[in-house]
């Protein structure tokens, strides 16, 4: 037993588990639960045990002896908020703010005057601290956004952003609450850092009545924790941390902090950790609830640096402790928060700000040197990208000392322009490669920064484990085969997920049956568009773990095309019959959210006939929060330029569950949707994609036709489903011992049988790879259900480089050799499956489909 009949540790226990402590050596949660019972002579073993851990890190960091500060105003955007808590007293009501004579919302004129007295005293930081999603709850809200023209909260936290760092230069650091993956997008290139407290995961603490977070959506453990990991995936800085004493166990909040050290590892995106104490508050629900002892408070952050490591920053704030601060530092903090010259604290108002020359002598008394930080910690300044926007780095690099990372204490706090970077569409790096690829090959298998780029790949294998596990089957495969014969619409989902599993004779029976149904659906011709595809950039930060493609723009093989090179590639494809150039590229930093409609407007203007395939949901999500534009108003302007239909990539698997073991920073499944559904309502249509063969399994398979059925069935929008096998050679997340090395002839087989009868009768053409399969496979793919090869390419990058070895073109007569093969006859088609004019046929026939063997390198703008 751990715990004597009075819930105090037994002695052993605490013995055992400070040992452990002092050695470094892994905790538990139970060893953990139990160090933070430590009192008396057990605390002080606990802490100073802690306090060495503290101190190897900012040796380790390069900065011994020094805690940290941020020099800031606070900026209480707007007190409304949808939630109750029962301890705050920041959330206040309209009717309260109109007797007061304030609106619902701070005014520019009141925000920027704070932030411009800040600024005229030092301070860097612009704590921008909001209630959640006000407008859901509160019509005066809501009119109130309708008549300064903002959508929701998030579009005037960003806009208030901007006016911030350009009219008076400090750096916004955001608390404006639940944010979705989304949310991070348009708000990252505003902020350097944000931040959110998970508090507690004590799910019984927001779900039962009386409880302090009861009838608070957002305080909801699993939605809190999902900001945390949105905001990892996202690349964004991120504070978080603990409120103690608000009626969890100490167990309890054992596994809230093993609940951040997950993510933490997981993202190397948790800047730092606070670890507030609740002081009870007059006029809330908990007024009468006791204080968080100041000894619980300590042996809270010396567990958490336990758990958290050497490198982990601390912060404890300092108003809250009633000057017990060499306490706190013995504990293992390094950091005291944001102390505010000119403004109270908001949250904590009957708690002033310590002055900061008196924190600079209490830090001095326990041995430390009291230095300023910026609102974003040294090592995500001298990360720099990923973390940091490219359009934040003049902030920042403003007020930052670049030896350090931290703050310049000379700096001129002084607005600057917040813009898209210079660079623009100028041609860069390794051009050729669309050529080369087959000839040099890649420079090495892959990019510099594999090791930090994709997260934490331990952690990672510990997500991926459970959805690789196979499931148990017992459904009739014969019965199920008989219903797919008969009519596949009524086949039940565990009927379609032992067709999924089947092998052998009952896996040649499910093809036969597709094929049947393709026959029936849309005859037997094989049909194929002469198509170039274009990939613009290759540079992109995302991070997807099975991407070869991607590469940092200081890597060998990363690239840019100007303007004009993608315009010269679209006339050349045209010269040789093309009717259709698709066009995707990285999530470049430095492009702005306009140069997608740059790149369709060059094509246009040098192929007027040219149909534009063009821009994944990843790159028009991209485009919509750099422009601030919402995605129907991004894609109207994109059609305008030229758009004609995107590509239905950027899938992979319509699963979240594998979506964030495949990939960091790609969007969600339901963004994905959103995009699609939004693009078939502006009668932009699109094809259809999965990606297989990696971490999933044949029930993720199911549920990605189910969901792109269902999308079918409403919008009518999609021209295809094209199968793409997982090509496993040099794709991180293979290379790091995670995902199976690719789809076996099986599954390629059942996928494409099963995608013909699922997504029968909605999505009548089945498209297979040759660049994945080679001839061969596509060939038998056309005997199990498939009616289309796909394109000629003419240049073909993303698989090359992620390991394929079938080449980056096919001429005409290489598709209609393939469709021969499986016994079919072939025809052209253009993007939306209508006739090719005559004349592109001919043109198409003269070059027979491909390139000159010799094309011209393009030159390289100096």
């Amino acid at each position: 037993m751990t715990d004597d009949p009075a819930g105090r540790p037994t002695p052993n226990a605490m013995r055992r588990a400070l040992k452990r402590a002092r050695d470094g050596v892994a905790l538990d949660v139970t060893e953990a639960a139990v160090l933070l019972r430590a009192r008396g002579a057990d605390l002080d073993d606990l802490t100073a045990s802690a306090a060495r851990v503290r101190d190897a890190g900012l040796a380790a960091a390069g900065r011994p002896g020094i805690i940290t500060y941020s020099k800031s105003v606070f900026l209480p955007l707007t007190r409304l908020c949808r939630d109750t808590c029962h301890y705050c007293t920041f959330v206040t009501v309209p009717g309260k703010l109109r007797r007061a004579g304030h609106g619902m919302y701070m005014s520019p004129d009141e925000v920027l005057d704070v932030a411009r007295r800040g600024a005229e005293l030092g301070c860097k930081e612009a704590l921008i601290t909001l209630g959640d999603k006000p407008e859901d709850r509160w019509p005066e809200a809501r009119q109130w956004l309708d008549a300064h023209g903002y959508d929701d909260t998030v579009a005037y936290v960003r806009a208030m952003a901007i006016r911030v760092l350009e009219e008076t230069g400090l750096l916004p650091h955001l608390n404006p609450g639940v944010l979705s993956w989304t949310d991070f997008q348009r708000l990252k290139p505003v902020a350097p850092s944000m931040g959110m407290m998970l508090e507690t995961t004590a799910t019984r603490l927001w779900s039962e009545p009386g409880g302090p977070h009861y009838g608070s959506p957002d305080k909801e453990p699993a939605v809190r924790l999902r900001v945390l990991e949105d905001a990892g995936r996202s690349s964004v800085p991120f504070t978080s941390g603990l409120l103690i004493g608000i009626g969890e166990t100490y167990e309890e909040r054992a596994e809230s902090l093993f609940a951040l050290r997950r993510v933490a590892r997981a993202y190397h995106g948790i800047q730092e950790l606070i670890i507030q104490n609740f002081r009870a508050k007059p006029g809330t629900a908990m007024r009468g609830t006791p204080d968080a002892e100041l000894d619980d408070l300590v042996a809270t952050v010396a567990v958490a640096r336990h758990l958290m490591g050497p490198s982990a920053c601390l912060q404890a704030p300092p108003n809250l402790v009633d000057g017990a601060y060499a306490r706190l530092i013995g504990a293992g903090i390094d950091d005291w928060g944001g102390v505010s010259p000119v403004t109270i604290d908001h949250v904590n108002p009957e708690r002033p700000w310590p002055r900061i020359d008196a924190l600079a002598e209490r830090s001095a008394a326990a041995g430390f040197e009291l230095r300023e930080r910026l609102c974003v910690y040294p090592e995500f300044v001298t990360r720099g990208e990923p973390w940091l926007d490219p359009r934040l780095l003049p902030h920042v690099r403003a007020l930052a000392d670049p030896a350090t990372g931290l703050a310049n204490p000379d700096a001129e706090v002084r607005g600057l322009p917040w813009q898209e970077p210079d660079e623009g569409f100028t041609a860069s790096g390794r051009t050729d490669l669309h050529r080369t690829i087959d000839t040099t090959g890649r420079t090495a298998d892959r990019r510099d920064d594999y090791d930090e780029v994709y997260g934490d790949w331990d952690a990672l294998r510990e997500a991926a484990a459970p959805g690789m596990v196979p499931q148990r089957l017992d459904t009739d495969v014969r019965a199920a085969l008989s219903v797919a014969a008969d009519d596949p619409t009524r086949l039940t989902d565990d009927q379609a997920l032992a067709l999924l599993h089947a092998d052998g004779p009952a896996l040649d029976a499910l093809c036969r049956i597709a094929d049947s149904i393709r026959r029936d659906a849309v005859g037997d011709d094989v049909t194929y568009i002469v198509t170039r595809n274009i990939n613009f950039t290759n540079v992109c930060y995302t991070g997807c773990r099975f991407c070869a493609f991607a590469q940092r723009r200081t890597d060998a093989d990363a690239y840019t095309l100007s303007l004009d090179q993608v315009a010269d590639r679209a006339q050349q494809a045209w010269d040789v019959g093309a009717v259709e150039v698709c066009m995707q590229g990285g999530i470049h930093p430095d492009l702005p959210g306009t140069a997608y409609f740059d790149i369709a407007r060059a094509v246009k203007a040098r192929v007027p006939g040219m149909h534009v395939h063009a821009f994944s949901p990843m790159e028009i999500v991209n485009g919509a929060t750099r422009t601030g534009l919402s995605v129907r108003e991004w894609l109207t302007a994109a059609k305008e330029a030229g758009l004609d239909s995107i590509p239905g990539t950027a899938a992979e698997i319509l699963d979240d569950e594998v979506r964030w073991v495949l990939t960091k920073g790609k969007l969600p499944a339901a963004t994905w949707t959103e995009v699609v559904t939004t693009a078939h309502e502006l009668g932009i249509r699109s094809s259809s994609t999965m990606m297989y063969g990696h971490v999933d399994q044949p029930r993720h398979w199911l549920g990605h036709f189910r969901t792109l059925a269902r999308i079918q069935r409403e919008t009518g929008g999609f021209t295809e489903f094209v199968t793409l096998p997982f090509i496993h050679t040099n794709a991180p997340v293979y290379l790091a011992g995670i995902a199976r090395p690719g789809p076996t002839t099986r599954d390629n087989r059942a996928v494409t049988a099963m995608a013909r009868v699922l997504l029968h009768p909605h999505i009548p053409n089945i498209q297979t790879s040759w660049v994945k399969l080679g001839a061969d496979g596509a060939a038998e793919m056309l005997r199990s259900g498939a009616n289309d090869l796909g394109g000629t390419l003419m240049e073909e990058t993303i698989s090359r480089m992620a390991g394929s070895s079938y080449g980056s073109y096919k001429a005409v007569r290489d598709l209609v050799a393939i469709a021969t093969g499986a016994g079919r006859p072939a025809r052209p088609r253009t993007t939306l499956y209508g006739e090719v004019p005559e004349e592109r046929r001919r043109a198409a026939a003269a070059s027979d489909g491909h390139l000159p063997e010799l094309l011209p390198v393009l030159p390289v703008s100096e």
